[in-house]
């Protein structure tokens, strides 16, 4: 293969993880908002939009198989094939993760009260599309901040969950003392039970796609500068 096509097959690479990155958090931005209203149609929407992205990673996974199999690239070459194979797939977790949050949501929508859902969300979406962007324009400063703001989203998760758990058992408690037998209303401690455990779950998936952010944003930086430091 003549040089020159080779590398614009390298570009094109570029260009499209990139777009497979818009389109991951345009599902997971849906999830959100899928979460927060309880709007079945938003569910529906990610839910059955999750093929697509499993389509574009296996597409992405055959160019980046043939890029590899074609002229057995080196240094720089290599590095930007086999991070853009990694970033693909942790933008397909993203994906996967986007189809959980979308149905975390109660029946009218939200998630529990003591939790920051939207900030949260906000947060560890914007890691994802910074890391994109870094990998974009080849900016290994950009990946290190990043991974930086993970510590920060990962004790406000910390937080979150303890919130969370405090609120089941100061409701319980509360819920006992009213109802003058103090015990626990079986049903509506059920409720709550699933209430907090979906809550727990989406505090869980968003701080997981904060870490796909700095798995992105390491792998972007040893693809610039051969530095392993984000992934180790």
């Amino acid at each position: 293969m003549a040089r020159k096509n080779y590398q614009e097959r390298l570009d094109q690479l570029r260009a499209d993880v990139v777009a497979m990155g818009d389109l991951v958090l345009e599902r997971y931005e849906t999830a959100l908002r899928a979460a927060e209203t309880g709007d079945d149609d938003l569910v529906d929407e990610v839910v059955g939009g999750d093929h697509e992205v499993n389509a574009r990673y296996l597409e992405l996974e055959e160019a980046c198989t043939g890029l590899l199999a074609l002229q057995q690239p080196v240094a720089g070459d290599l590095r930007l094939v086999t991070a853009s194979f990694k970033i693909i797939t942790d933008l397909e977790r993203v994906g996967d993760l986007a189809t959980n949050i979308a149905e975390y949501g109660g029946e009218d929508g939200g998630i529990h009260p003591a939790v920051d859902f939207r900030g949260l969300g906000d947060d560890a979406g914007e890691m994802v599309a910074d890391a994109l962007a870094a990998y974009e324009a080849v900016d290994p400063d950009a990946c290190r901040e990043i991974d930086d703001r993970d510590d920060d989203l990962d004790e406000r998760c910390r937080q979150s969950s303890k919130a969370v758990v405090r609120e089941l058992l100061e409701t319980d408690r509360a819920r006992a003392a009213a109802n003058g037998t103090g015990e626990s209303d079986p049903d509506q401690l059920a409720d709550t039970l699933d209430e907090i455990s979906r809550a727990l779950l989406a505090i869980r998936d968003l701080e997981r796609v904060g870490d796909h952010g700095v798995n992105i944003a390491a792998r972007t930086l040893y693809m610039i500068e051969s530095d392993d430091e984000l992934i180790y």
